[in-house]
């Protein structure tokens, strides 16, 4: 029998999450959700991503941590990845979509955006002072 796992993660803003989620090929719904599981089960979600295969991934504010958590059924778990490469990626796409919105909001433009062989990004951005 199969069961919903709860994934601590460092994410505490949404709009980061939700594009990073899009970065990553998905098509998140916000608000309430209903996330599958094993024959039916469902739990509620803060952001769910819909799987055709079921085992849709979740995503739980926890006010606790302050943070969201994955929300999943591991059993169910039909991603290329494991989950905590995927987790991985995430948090990279995240880390990326939260720099690059601070440094907008503070009058910085990207000068360069590079993925390196390592899978590391690096960014320039700059700023023109007047």
């Amino acid at each position: 029998m199969s069961h919903f796992s709860t994934v601590k993660t460092e994410l505490r803003q949404l709009e980061p999450l939700v594009q990073a989620l899009e970065d990553l090929g998905f098509k998140p719904d916000q608000g309430e959700q209903p996330v599958r599981g094993y024959r039916g089960q469902t739990v509620t979600a803060d952001l769910a991503v819909s799987m055709d295969h079921g085992g849709d991934l979740g995503f739980r504010w926890n006010a606790q941590t302050g943070a969201y958590e994955l929300v999943t059924d591991l059993d169910l778990w039909k991603q290329t990845i494991p989950v905590e490469r995927f987790l991985s990626k995430l948090t990279q796409r995240y880390a990326l979509n939260t720099v690059l919105r601070a440094s907008d909001s503070e009058g910085f433009q990207v000068a360069e955006q590079q993925v390196k062989q390592d899978g590391s990004i690096e960014l320039v951005v700059t700023r023109w002072d007047a």
